[in-house]
């Protein structure tokens, strides 16, 4: 079980100003599991560990399999949710230099549809033209700009290079059950296709075909991402005392921080793996709280890398921040550090310790500096990296935010303003449907 530690918090806040959130976070969990709260329309993600059947887990991994058996490269095309919780736990448990090695014993997994970079897309479809690649689609409504451009580019490349039987067979569409462009093309092509549950939005949509299949293509064990998120579902539920339940300790924690005034929290990871963890954490706590002109803004960090770029500002900087750290007790390998006889780097202190050791030392020789430095912290420790951590830790994350955002008293589960640049970007090339708001661009520019 992850564990959260929250004693560096006590010398900014009270452990009585945590502890008198009680009430409020049961409050906030029986308006979760009673859909009476804001947004109750989109919980589906609350309870979905417990609910995945094993049929649904066998036919993942049967669609998984086709395209193992069919292709060099996967393209994974979605933006937000609908990539990031894959590419999270894919980078989280690989290899960091596998995609590079001329054996491979699973598909490359490569990302798109998440920017309308034409240099990126350029260099993308060059890359595929020798290669035997086929496409997860992930859109509800098949409409959304980024993933609908890019969409279109791959599937006639696909068709070109494969032909469109192949192309019918590696092509996947995870979208809508009955209504959007993406359900009408997989119908009509005659696409695999998996459905995204409509009471379960993109962020929270890791543990939906949206995430479980690209992770499957990858290589990893789906059964056993979903029993680590089983059981974090039990370890959190509405039934689980308050000073027991780690989700509902973190989103007491982190709103007391943010009402003495601590507006930023940085999640730290001290392993490189974890960094799409971070992207995806981001936009769910971004997205899901950040409105009404309130909202803790989410930030990320790797350690100790941008402890020589960001650790000035942390340790010295305006003291707005906090840090939300996770740390990983056990690593998969074993290196240790040589003697060299000349010494020049200094190094021979650490002769015989293993890498992992000195890493360890720097995570906690940080926390203590960072808190002398009046930074409170934060740490959840995960065994190691594996599939049932990650899910443990995927879904502490989901429900600590549902918590979190009921105490923070907005509708965590909707996102309104991610609207307002979409207007503005048809507006400006001219959509059909959007001639009023093209004048009064132009008006302004």
């Amino acid at each position: 079980m992850i564990s959260l530690n929250i004693e560096k918090t006590f010398g900014f806040i009270s452990k009585a100003s945590v502890a008198a959130y009680e009430a409020q976070v049961k409050a906030a969990q029986e308006a979760l599991e009673n859909g009476t709260g804001k947004g109750n329309d989109f919980l589906g993600w609350l309870h979905l560990p417990s609910s995945i059947s094993q049929e649904h887990l066998a036919d993942l991994k049967a669609t998984a399999q086709v395209m193992r058996d069919n292709c060099e490269v996967v393209i994974v095309a979605g933006i937000g949710g609908s990539y990031l919780g894959a590419r999270a736990v894919i980078e989280a448990l690989s290899n960091s230099f596998t995609w590079l090695q001329e054996k491979k014993t699973a598909p490359v997994m490569i990302y798109a549809g998440h920017n309308i970079s034409e240099d990126y897309l350029y260099e993308l479809t060059e890359f595929l033209k020798d290669k035997k690649f086929g496409v997860i689609n992930i859109s509800k409504s098949g409409t959304t700009t980024e993933t609908a451009l890019a969409f279109r580019l791959l599937k006639k490349q696909c068709e070109d290079q494969r032909g469109k039987e192949m192309a019918k067979k590696v092509i996947v569409a995870i979208t809508d059950e009955k209504k959007g462009a993406a359900r009408i093309t997989a119908d009509k092509e005659g696409y695999k296709s998996f459905i995204i549950p409509d009471n379960v939005g993109g962020r929270f949509s890791v543990l939906t075909p949206v995430g479980l299949l690209p992770i499957a293509i990858a290589g990893f064990d789906i059964e056993k991402l979903v029993a680590g998120a089983v059981d974090m579902e039990k370890a959190c539920g509405v039934n689980v005392p308050f000073a027991e339940n780690p989700a509902a300790q973190y989103a007491a924690t982190r709103n007391e921080l943010y009402k003495s005034g601590k507006k930023i929290e940085i999640l730290v990871n001290f392993c490189p793996k974890l960094h799409y963890v971070s992207e995806w954490w981001k936009q769910l706590y971004g997205e899901s709280e950040g409105k009404e002109n309130k909202g803790i803004f989410p930030a990320a960090v790797d350690f100790s890398t941008d402890l020589h770029s960001m650790g000035q500002w942390i340790q010295e900087g305006e003291r707005t921040i906090y840090e939300t750290v996770i740390s990983v007790e056990k690593v998969d390998h074993k290196l240790e550090v040589p003697s060299d006889e000349a010494n020049l780097d200094g190094l021979n202190f650490l002769a015989g310790k293993r890498v992992d050791e000195v890493n360890k030392m720097a995570e906690l020789g940080t926390q203590l500096a960072h808190v002398d430095g009046g930074v409170p912290n934060m740490r959840i420790t995960i065994e190691k990296l594996d599939e049932f951590n990650i899910g443990q830790l995927l879904y502490f994350f989901e429900i600590g935010c549902g918590i979190s955002g009921y105490l923070l008293g907005v509708n965590p589960f909707n996102q309104p303003g991610v609207e307002a640049y979409k207007k503005n970007m048809f507006a400006l090339l001219n959509k059909p449907g959007y001639e009023e708001e093209s004048k009064a661009i132009q008006a302004r520019l």
